[in-house]
């Protein structure tokens, strides 16, 4: 039996995927997107966008898995990185929101016999919800484990017993600190009695139709997954954290530009009311930061060219990520690659500017240099102290050189230089090369990087061990308690 030839097409039309056959306002960003991919040799790519509650745009380009030859699509789930962050406080809502937890109590209350340890300041004032606006005082920390390396994730427990420390007093400062969100992941087991994983996939994703979104790859989702690749092509090993709730989320671009709608509170039939709009609206209020660059519950807030948004990024091996909300609009933009480059940052900045008004097209940033240090006379001269790591104390001097040199020696180590000194707002920064000596940090080689706060006669911060990348991997960020007086 013959078909007519419009009857035809109608037929393959229902059959093909609906991004192939979407209008033709998005043929530039499709270009654009085929462009980047091979000139930056970005894996793949996929995108979407939704406004005033529909979806208008969503699409996967390139490589899912090379090697599997997998075709990326607007379903295939990809490692958020940091995106995790605003789906980890969705699921701490909830429990807010039925009476279990307050933003504005202790977290320590809500912990166990690991709890948060204050060096400076009361430990008391680490409230939940300024551990999930990042001022809670938890400094930097990264730590990944790879499947084909001999390094077993530790307990929520033991993280916080090792790393808990409140290196500035609560609400002081901002600090983004992946810790702050592993304690979050912790906290939603403790009060809910389920895993993270599972809570998430019970209270989160499968209310608001998430069915390609997990913790780590979930099963039945490892067919589909994007691989992780490094700078040179190749691919990574499978990685988690001890920080899952800052981290460990994967989900699609469809799924992710719902849970986006989902925030812009628009009442999807197929999603379950999770949250209250007040809720929603509680999450998205800035308390950190300022108008223009701040932190909510898990959100980035910023206000750029005259719009209001909402939304995070991430960014780490093999990933980098963009979802960013704009509520005034109904506007949700999702961008996600399974390799670090700059494309999707300038492809949603293309994106957002087909539906903005006066959205600028992304324009190359020129690189500042940074200026040269001089030692201020409060600094000038010896400090001594002591550094504290969850095996040992050891003794450390600092001498700022009139100058601009800076020596710092740990312990019975050679004395050395710290480089690229700075000092802004009453805050120490600078690297150096020295050992911490924990059977956590000389895994890895690494530098110490130098966050130190001028109170008066005393400096006091973090010693962060940071490993340098080896094979395209990133390790760890490991900070420890640094007190210094001066002499």
């Amino acid at each position: 039996m013959r078909m007519a030839r419009g009857v035809m097409w109608g037929v393959v039309a229902a059959c093909w995927p609906l991004s192939a056959v979407a209008a033709d306002e998005w043929d530039d960003m499709r270009a654009y997107i085929r462009a980047g991919l091979t000139e930056q040799s970005v894996p793949s790519i996929a995108v979407a966008v939704a406004k005033d509650g529909k979806i208008l745009w969503e699409q996967g380009f390139g490589w899912a898995d090379r090697e599997r030859r997998i075709v990326a699509t607007e379903h295939t789930p990809y490692s958020l990185a940091s995106i995790s962050k605003p789906l980890t406080t969705t699921a701490l809502m909830t429990l807010v929101q039925a009476g279990k937890i307050d933003l504005d109590r202790p977290i320590n209350d809500y912990l166990g016999d690991a709890k948060l340890v204050a060096r400076v300041g009361d430990a008391g004032d680490a409230t939940v919800r300024r551990v999930a606006n990042h001022t809670s005082g938890l400094p930097l920390h990264v730590q990944f484990f790879y499947a084909d390396e001999p390094y077993a994730r530790p307990s929520p427990e033991e993280t916080i017993l090792r790393y808990g420390n409140l290196v500035t007093r609560p609400g002081e400062t901002y600090e983004y600190s992946n810790l702050g969100f592993g304690v979050l992941d912790h906290l939603i087991e403790r009060v809910s009695g389920e895993s993270y994983a599972q809570f998430m996939r019970s209270r989160v994703f499968m209310p608001l139709g998430m069915t390609r979104s997990s913790v780590d790859i979930g099963p039945g989702l490892a067919a589909f997954a994007a691989t992780r690749y490094d700078a040179t092509g190749a691919p990574l090993p499978f990685y988690d954290f001890d920080h899952p709730g800052a981290s460990a989320v994967f989900a699609s671009a469809h799924d992710l530009v719902r849970y986006g709608m989902f925030h812009l509170k628009a009442h999807l039939r197929d999603q379950q009311g999770i949250l209250s709009d007040a809720s929603i609206d509680e999450m998205h209020r800035r308390t950190s930061g300022t108008e223009d660059e701040g932190y909510a519950i898990g959100f980035q807030t910023a206000r750029r060219n005259g719009y209001r948004v909402v939304g995070h990024t991430g960014s780490m091996g093999g990933v980098n990520t963009q979802m960013q909300l704009f509520p005034d609009q109904q506007l949700a933009i999702v961008v996600l690659s399974n390799g670090r480059s700059s494309l999707p940052k300038t492809t949603f900045e293309q994106l957002a500017h087909k539906p903005l008004p006066g959205w600028p097209r992304p324009a190359n940033q020129a690189v500042q240099p940074q200026p040269a240090f001089t030692a201020v006379p409060e600094l000038t001269g010896t400090w001594k102290g002591t550094l504290h790591t969850y095996t040992r104390d050891q003794p450390v001097a600092m001498t700022f050189q009139p100058g601009g040199d800076i020596h710092v020696r740990i312990g019975e180590q050679l004395t050395t230089l710290v480089n690229s000194a700075r000092f802004k707002d009453g805050v120490l920064n600078g690297v150096f090369a020295a050992r911490i000596g924990t059977p956590d940090t000389e895994r890895y080689d690494y530098t110490v990087l130098l966050s130190l706060r001028l109170r008066g006669q005393v400096l006091n911060g973090s010693a962060t061990a940071v490993s340098v990348r080896d094979k395209a991997r990133t390790h760890a960020a490991l900070a420890h308690w640094l007190e210094l007086s001066k002499q």
